[in-house]
């Protein structure tokens, strides 16, 4: 009975904690003026609504027939998602060393709230934008919200992982803070967003789907357009990578934070 609440006294203080550093960050990275944390999700927004826009203008293909709007909110959407996330997470732990000094802040916490704000952002964002795009008129509300809903956890938890992977690798190497943004621009057009599998020759199909977030895209994808589309997934290979990662990344946290020094 003493260990139950001992471990109900330890969840207590980790959700404060880290609700404390969730508002911490939004009210960081927002400030209270303008339009304050609306920022959250509207600056996602924008970057989706502006890629969809140039698409429809240029009546761009992406090897099918499906609406063109549909197709950049779902791609575009999952790349704000897992992209944005190891940004957040890489050289975290520095700006943040006075806050080491709380005994119940761990580096794992920052790392969390920080992860919150990007996966809210993204959510929030995806959801305003396929309900406002559907009451346009514009596209149709996915057809199996509960594909859609799973799909994006999935990329969500990969996201979180890569996040936090990288993050305690780039304290200890300056490197991976330089090489992530390139890596990161180069991953935007093979991750799905922009095509969907079935359109590539058989070969092609082998090479992409070797990429963990394509499972996750193209689930999302049938979600959104049912039969329409022929999607290729694997989501027991996605869980498998997104569980040895995040095995990795926490196994790396826990060396990196025992030589995190407060200043």
């Amino acid at each position: 009975m003493g260990s139950l609440q001992s471990l109900a006294l330890s969840w207590t203080i980790q959700r404060r904690v880290i609700g404390a550093l969730f508002i911490r960050e939004i009210l960081t990275r927002f400030g209270r003026h303008n339009i304050g944390f609306l920022w959250l999700f509207v600056e996602p927004m924008l970057f989706t609504v502006g890629v969809t826009l140039l698409w429809t203008a240029f009546k761009s293909t992406h090897g099918s027939n499906l609406p063109i709007t549909a197709f950049a909110v779902s791609g575009y959407s999952s790349v704000l998602l897992w992209r944005n996330m190891p940004g957040r997470c890489v050289k975290a732990i520095e700006p943040n060393l006075s806050l080491m000094y709380h005994r119940y802040v761990k580096v794992i916490d920052i790392y969390i709230s920080r992860l919150m704000v990007e996966f809210g952002g993204a959510t929030l964002s995806f959801i305003i934008l396929t309900l406002f795009f559907s009451f346009m008129g514009w596209m149709n509300l996915p057809e199996d919200i509960l594909r859609v809903a799973f799909g994006w956890i999935m990329l969500a938890w990969f996201g979180a992982a890569l996040a936090i992977f990288l993050g305690a690798l780039s304290e200890v190497s300056e490197v991976v803070e330089k090489i992530w943004h390139p890596i990161s621009y180069f991953l935007l057009p093979v991750s799905g967003a922009a095509y969907i599998v079935d359109a590539l020759p058989k070969e092609m199909q082998k090479i992409v789907l070797i990429l963990p977030l394509v499972h996750g895209v193209e689930l999302i994808r049938e979600g959104f357009f049912g039969s329409r589309v022929k999607a290729h997934y694997d989501m027991g290979y996605l869980g498998t990578i997104n569980l040895v990662l995040t095995l990795f990344a926490l196994a790396l946290l826990l060396k990196v934070s025992r030589k995190v020094v407060p200043e």
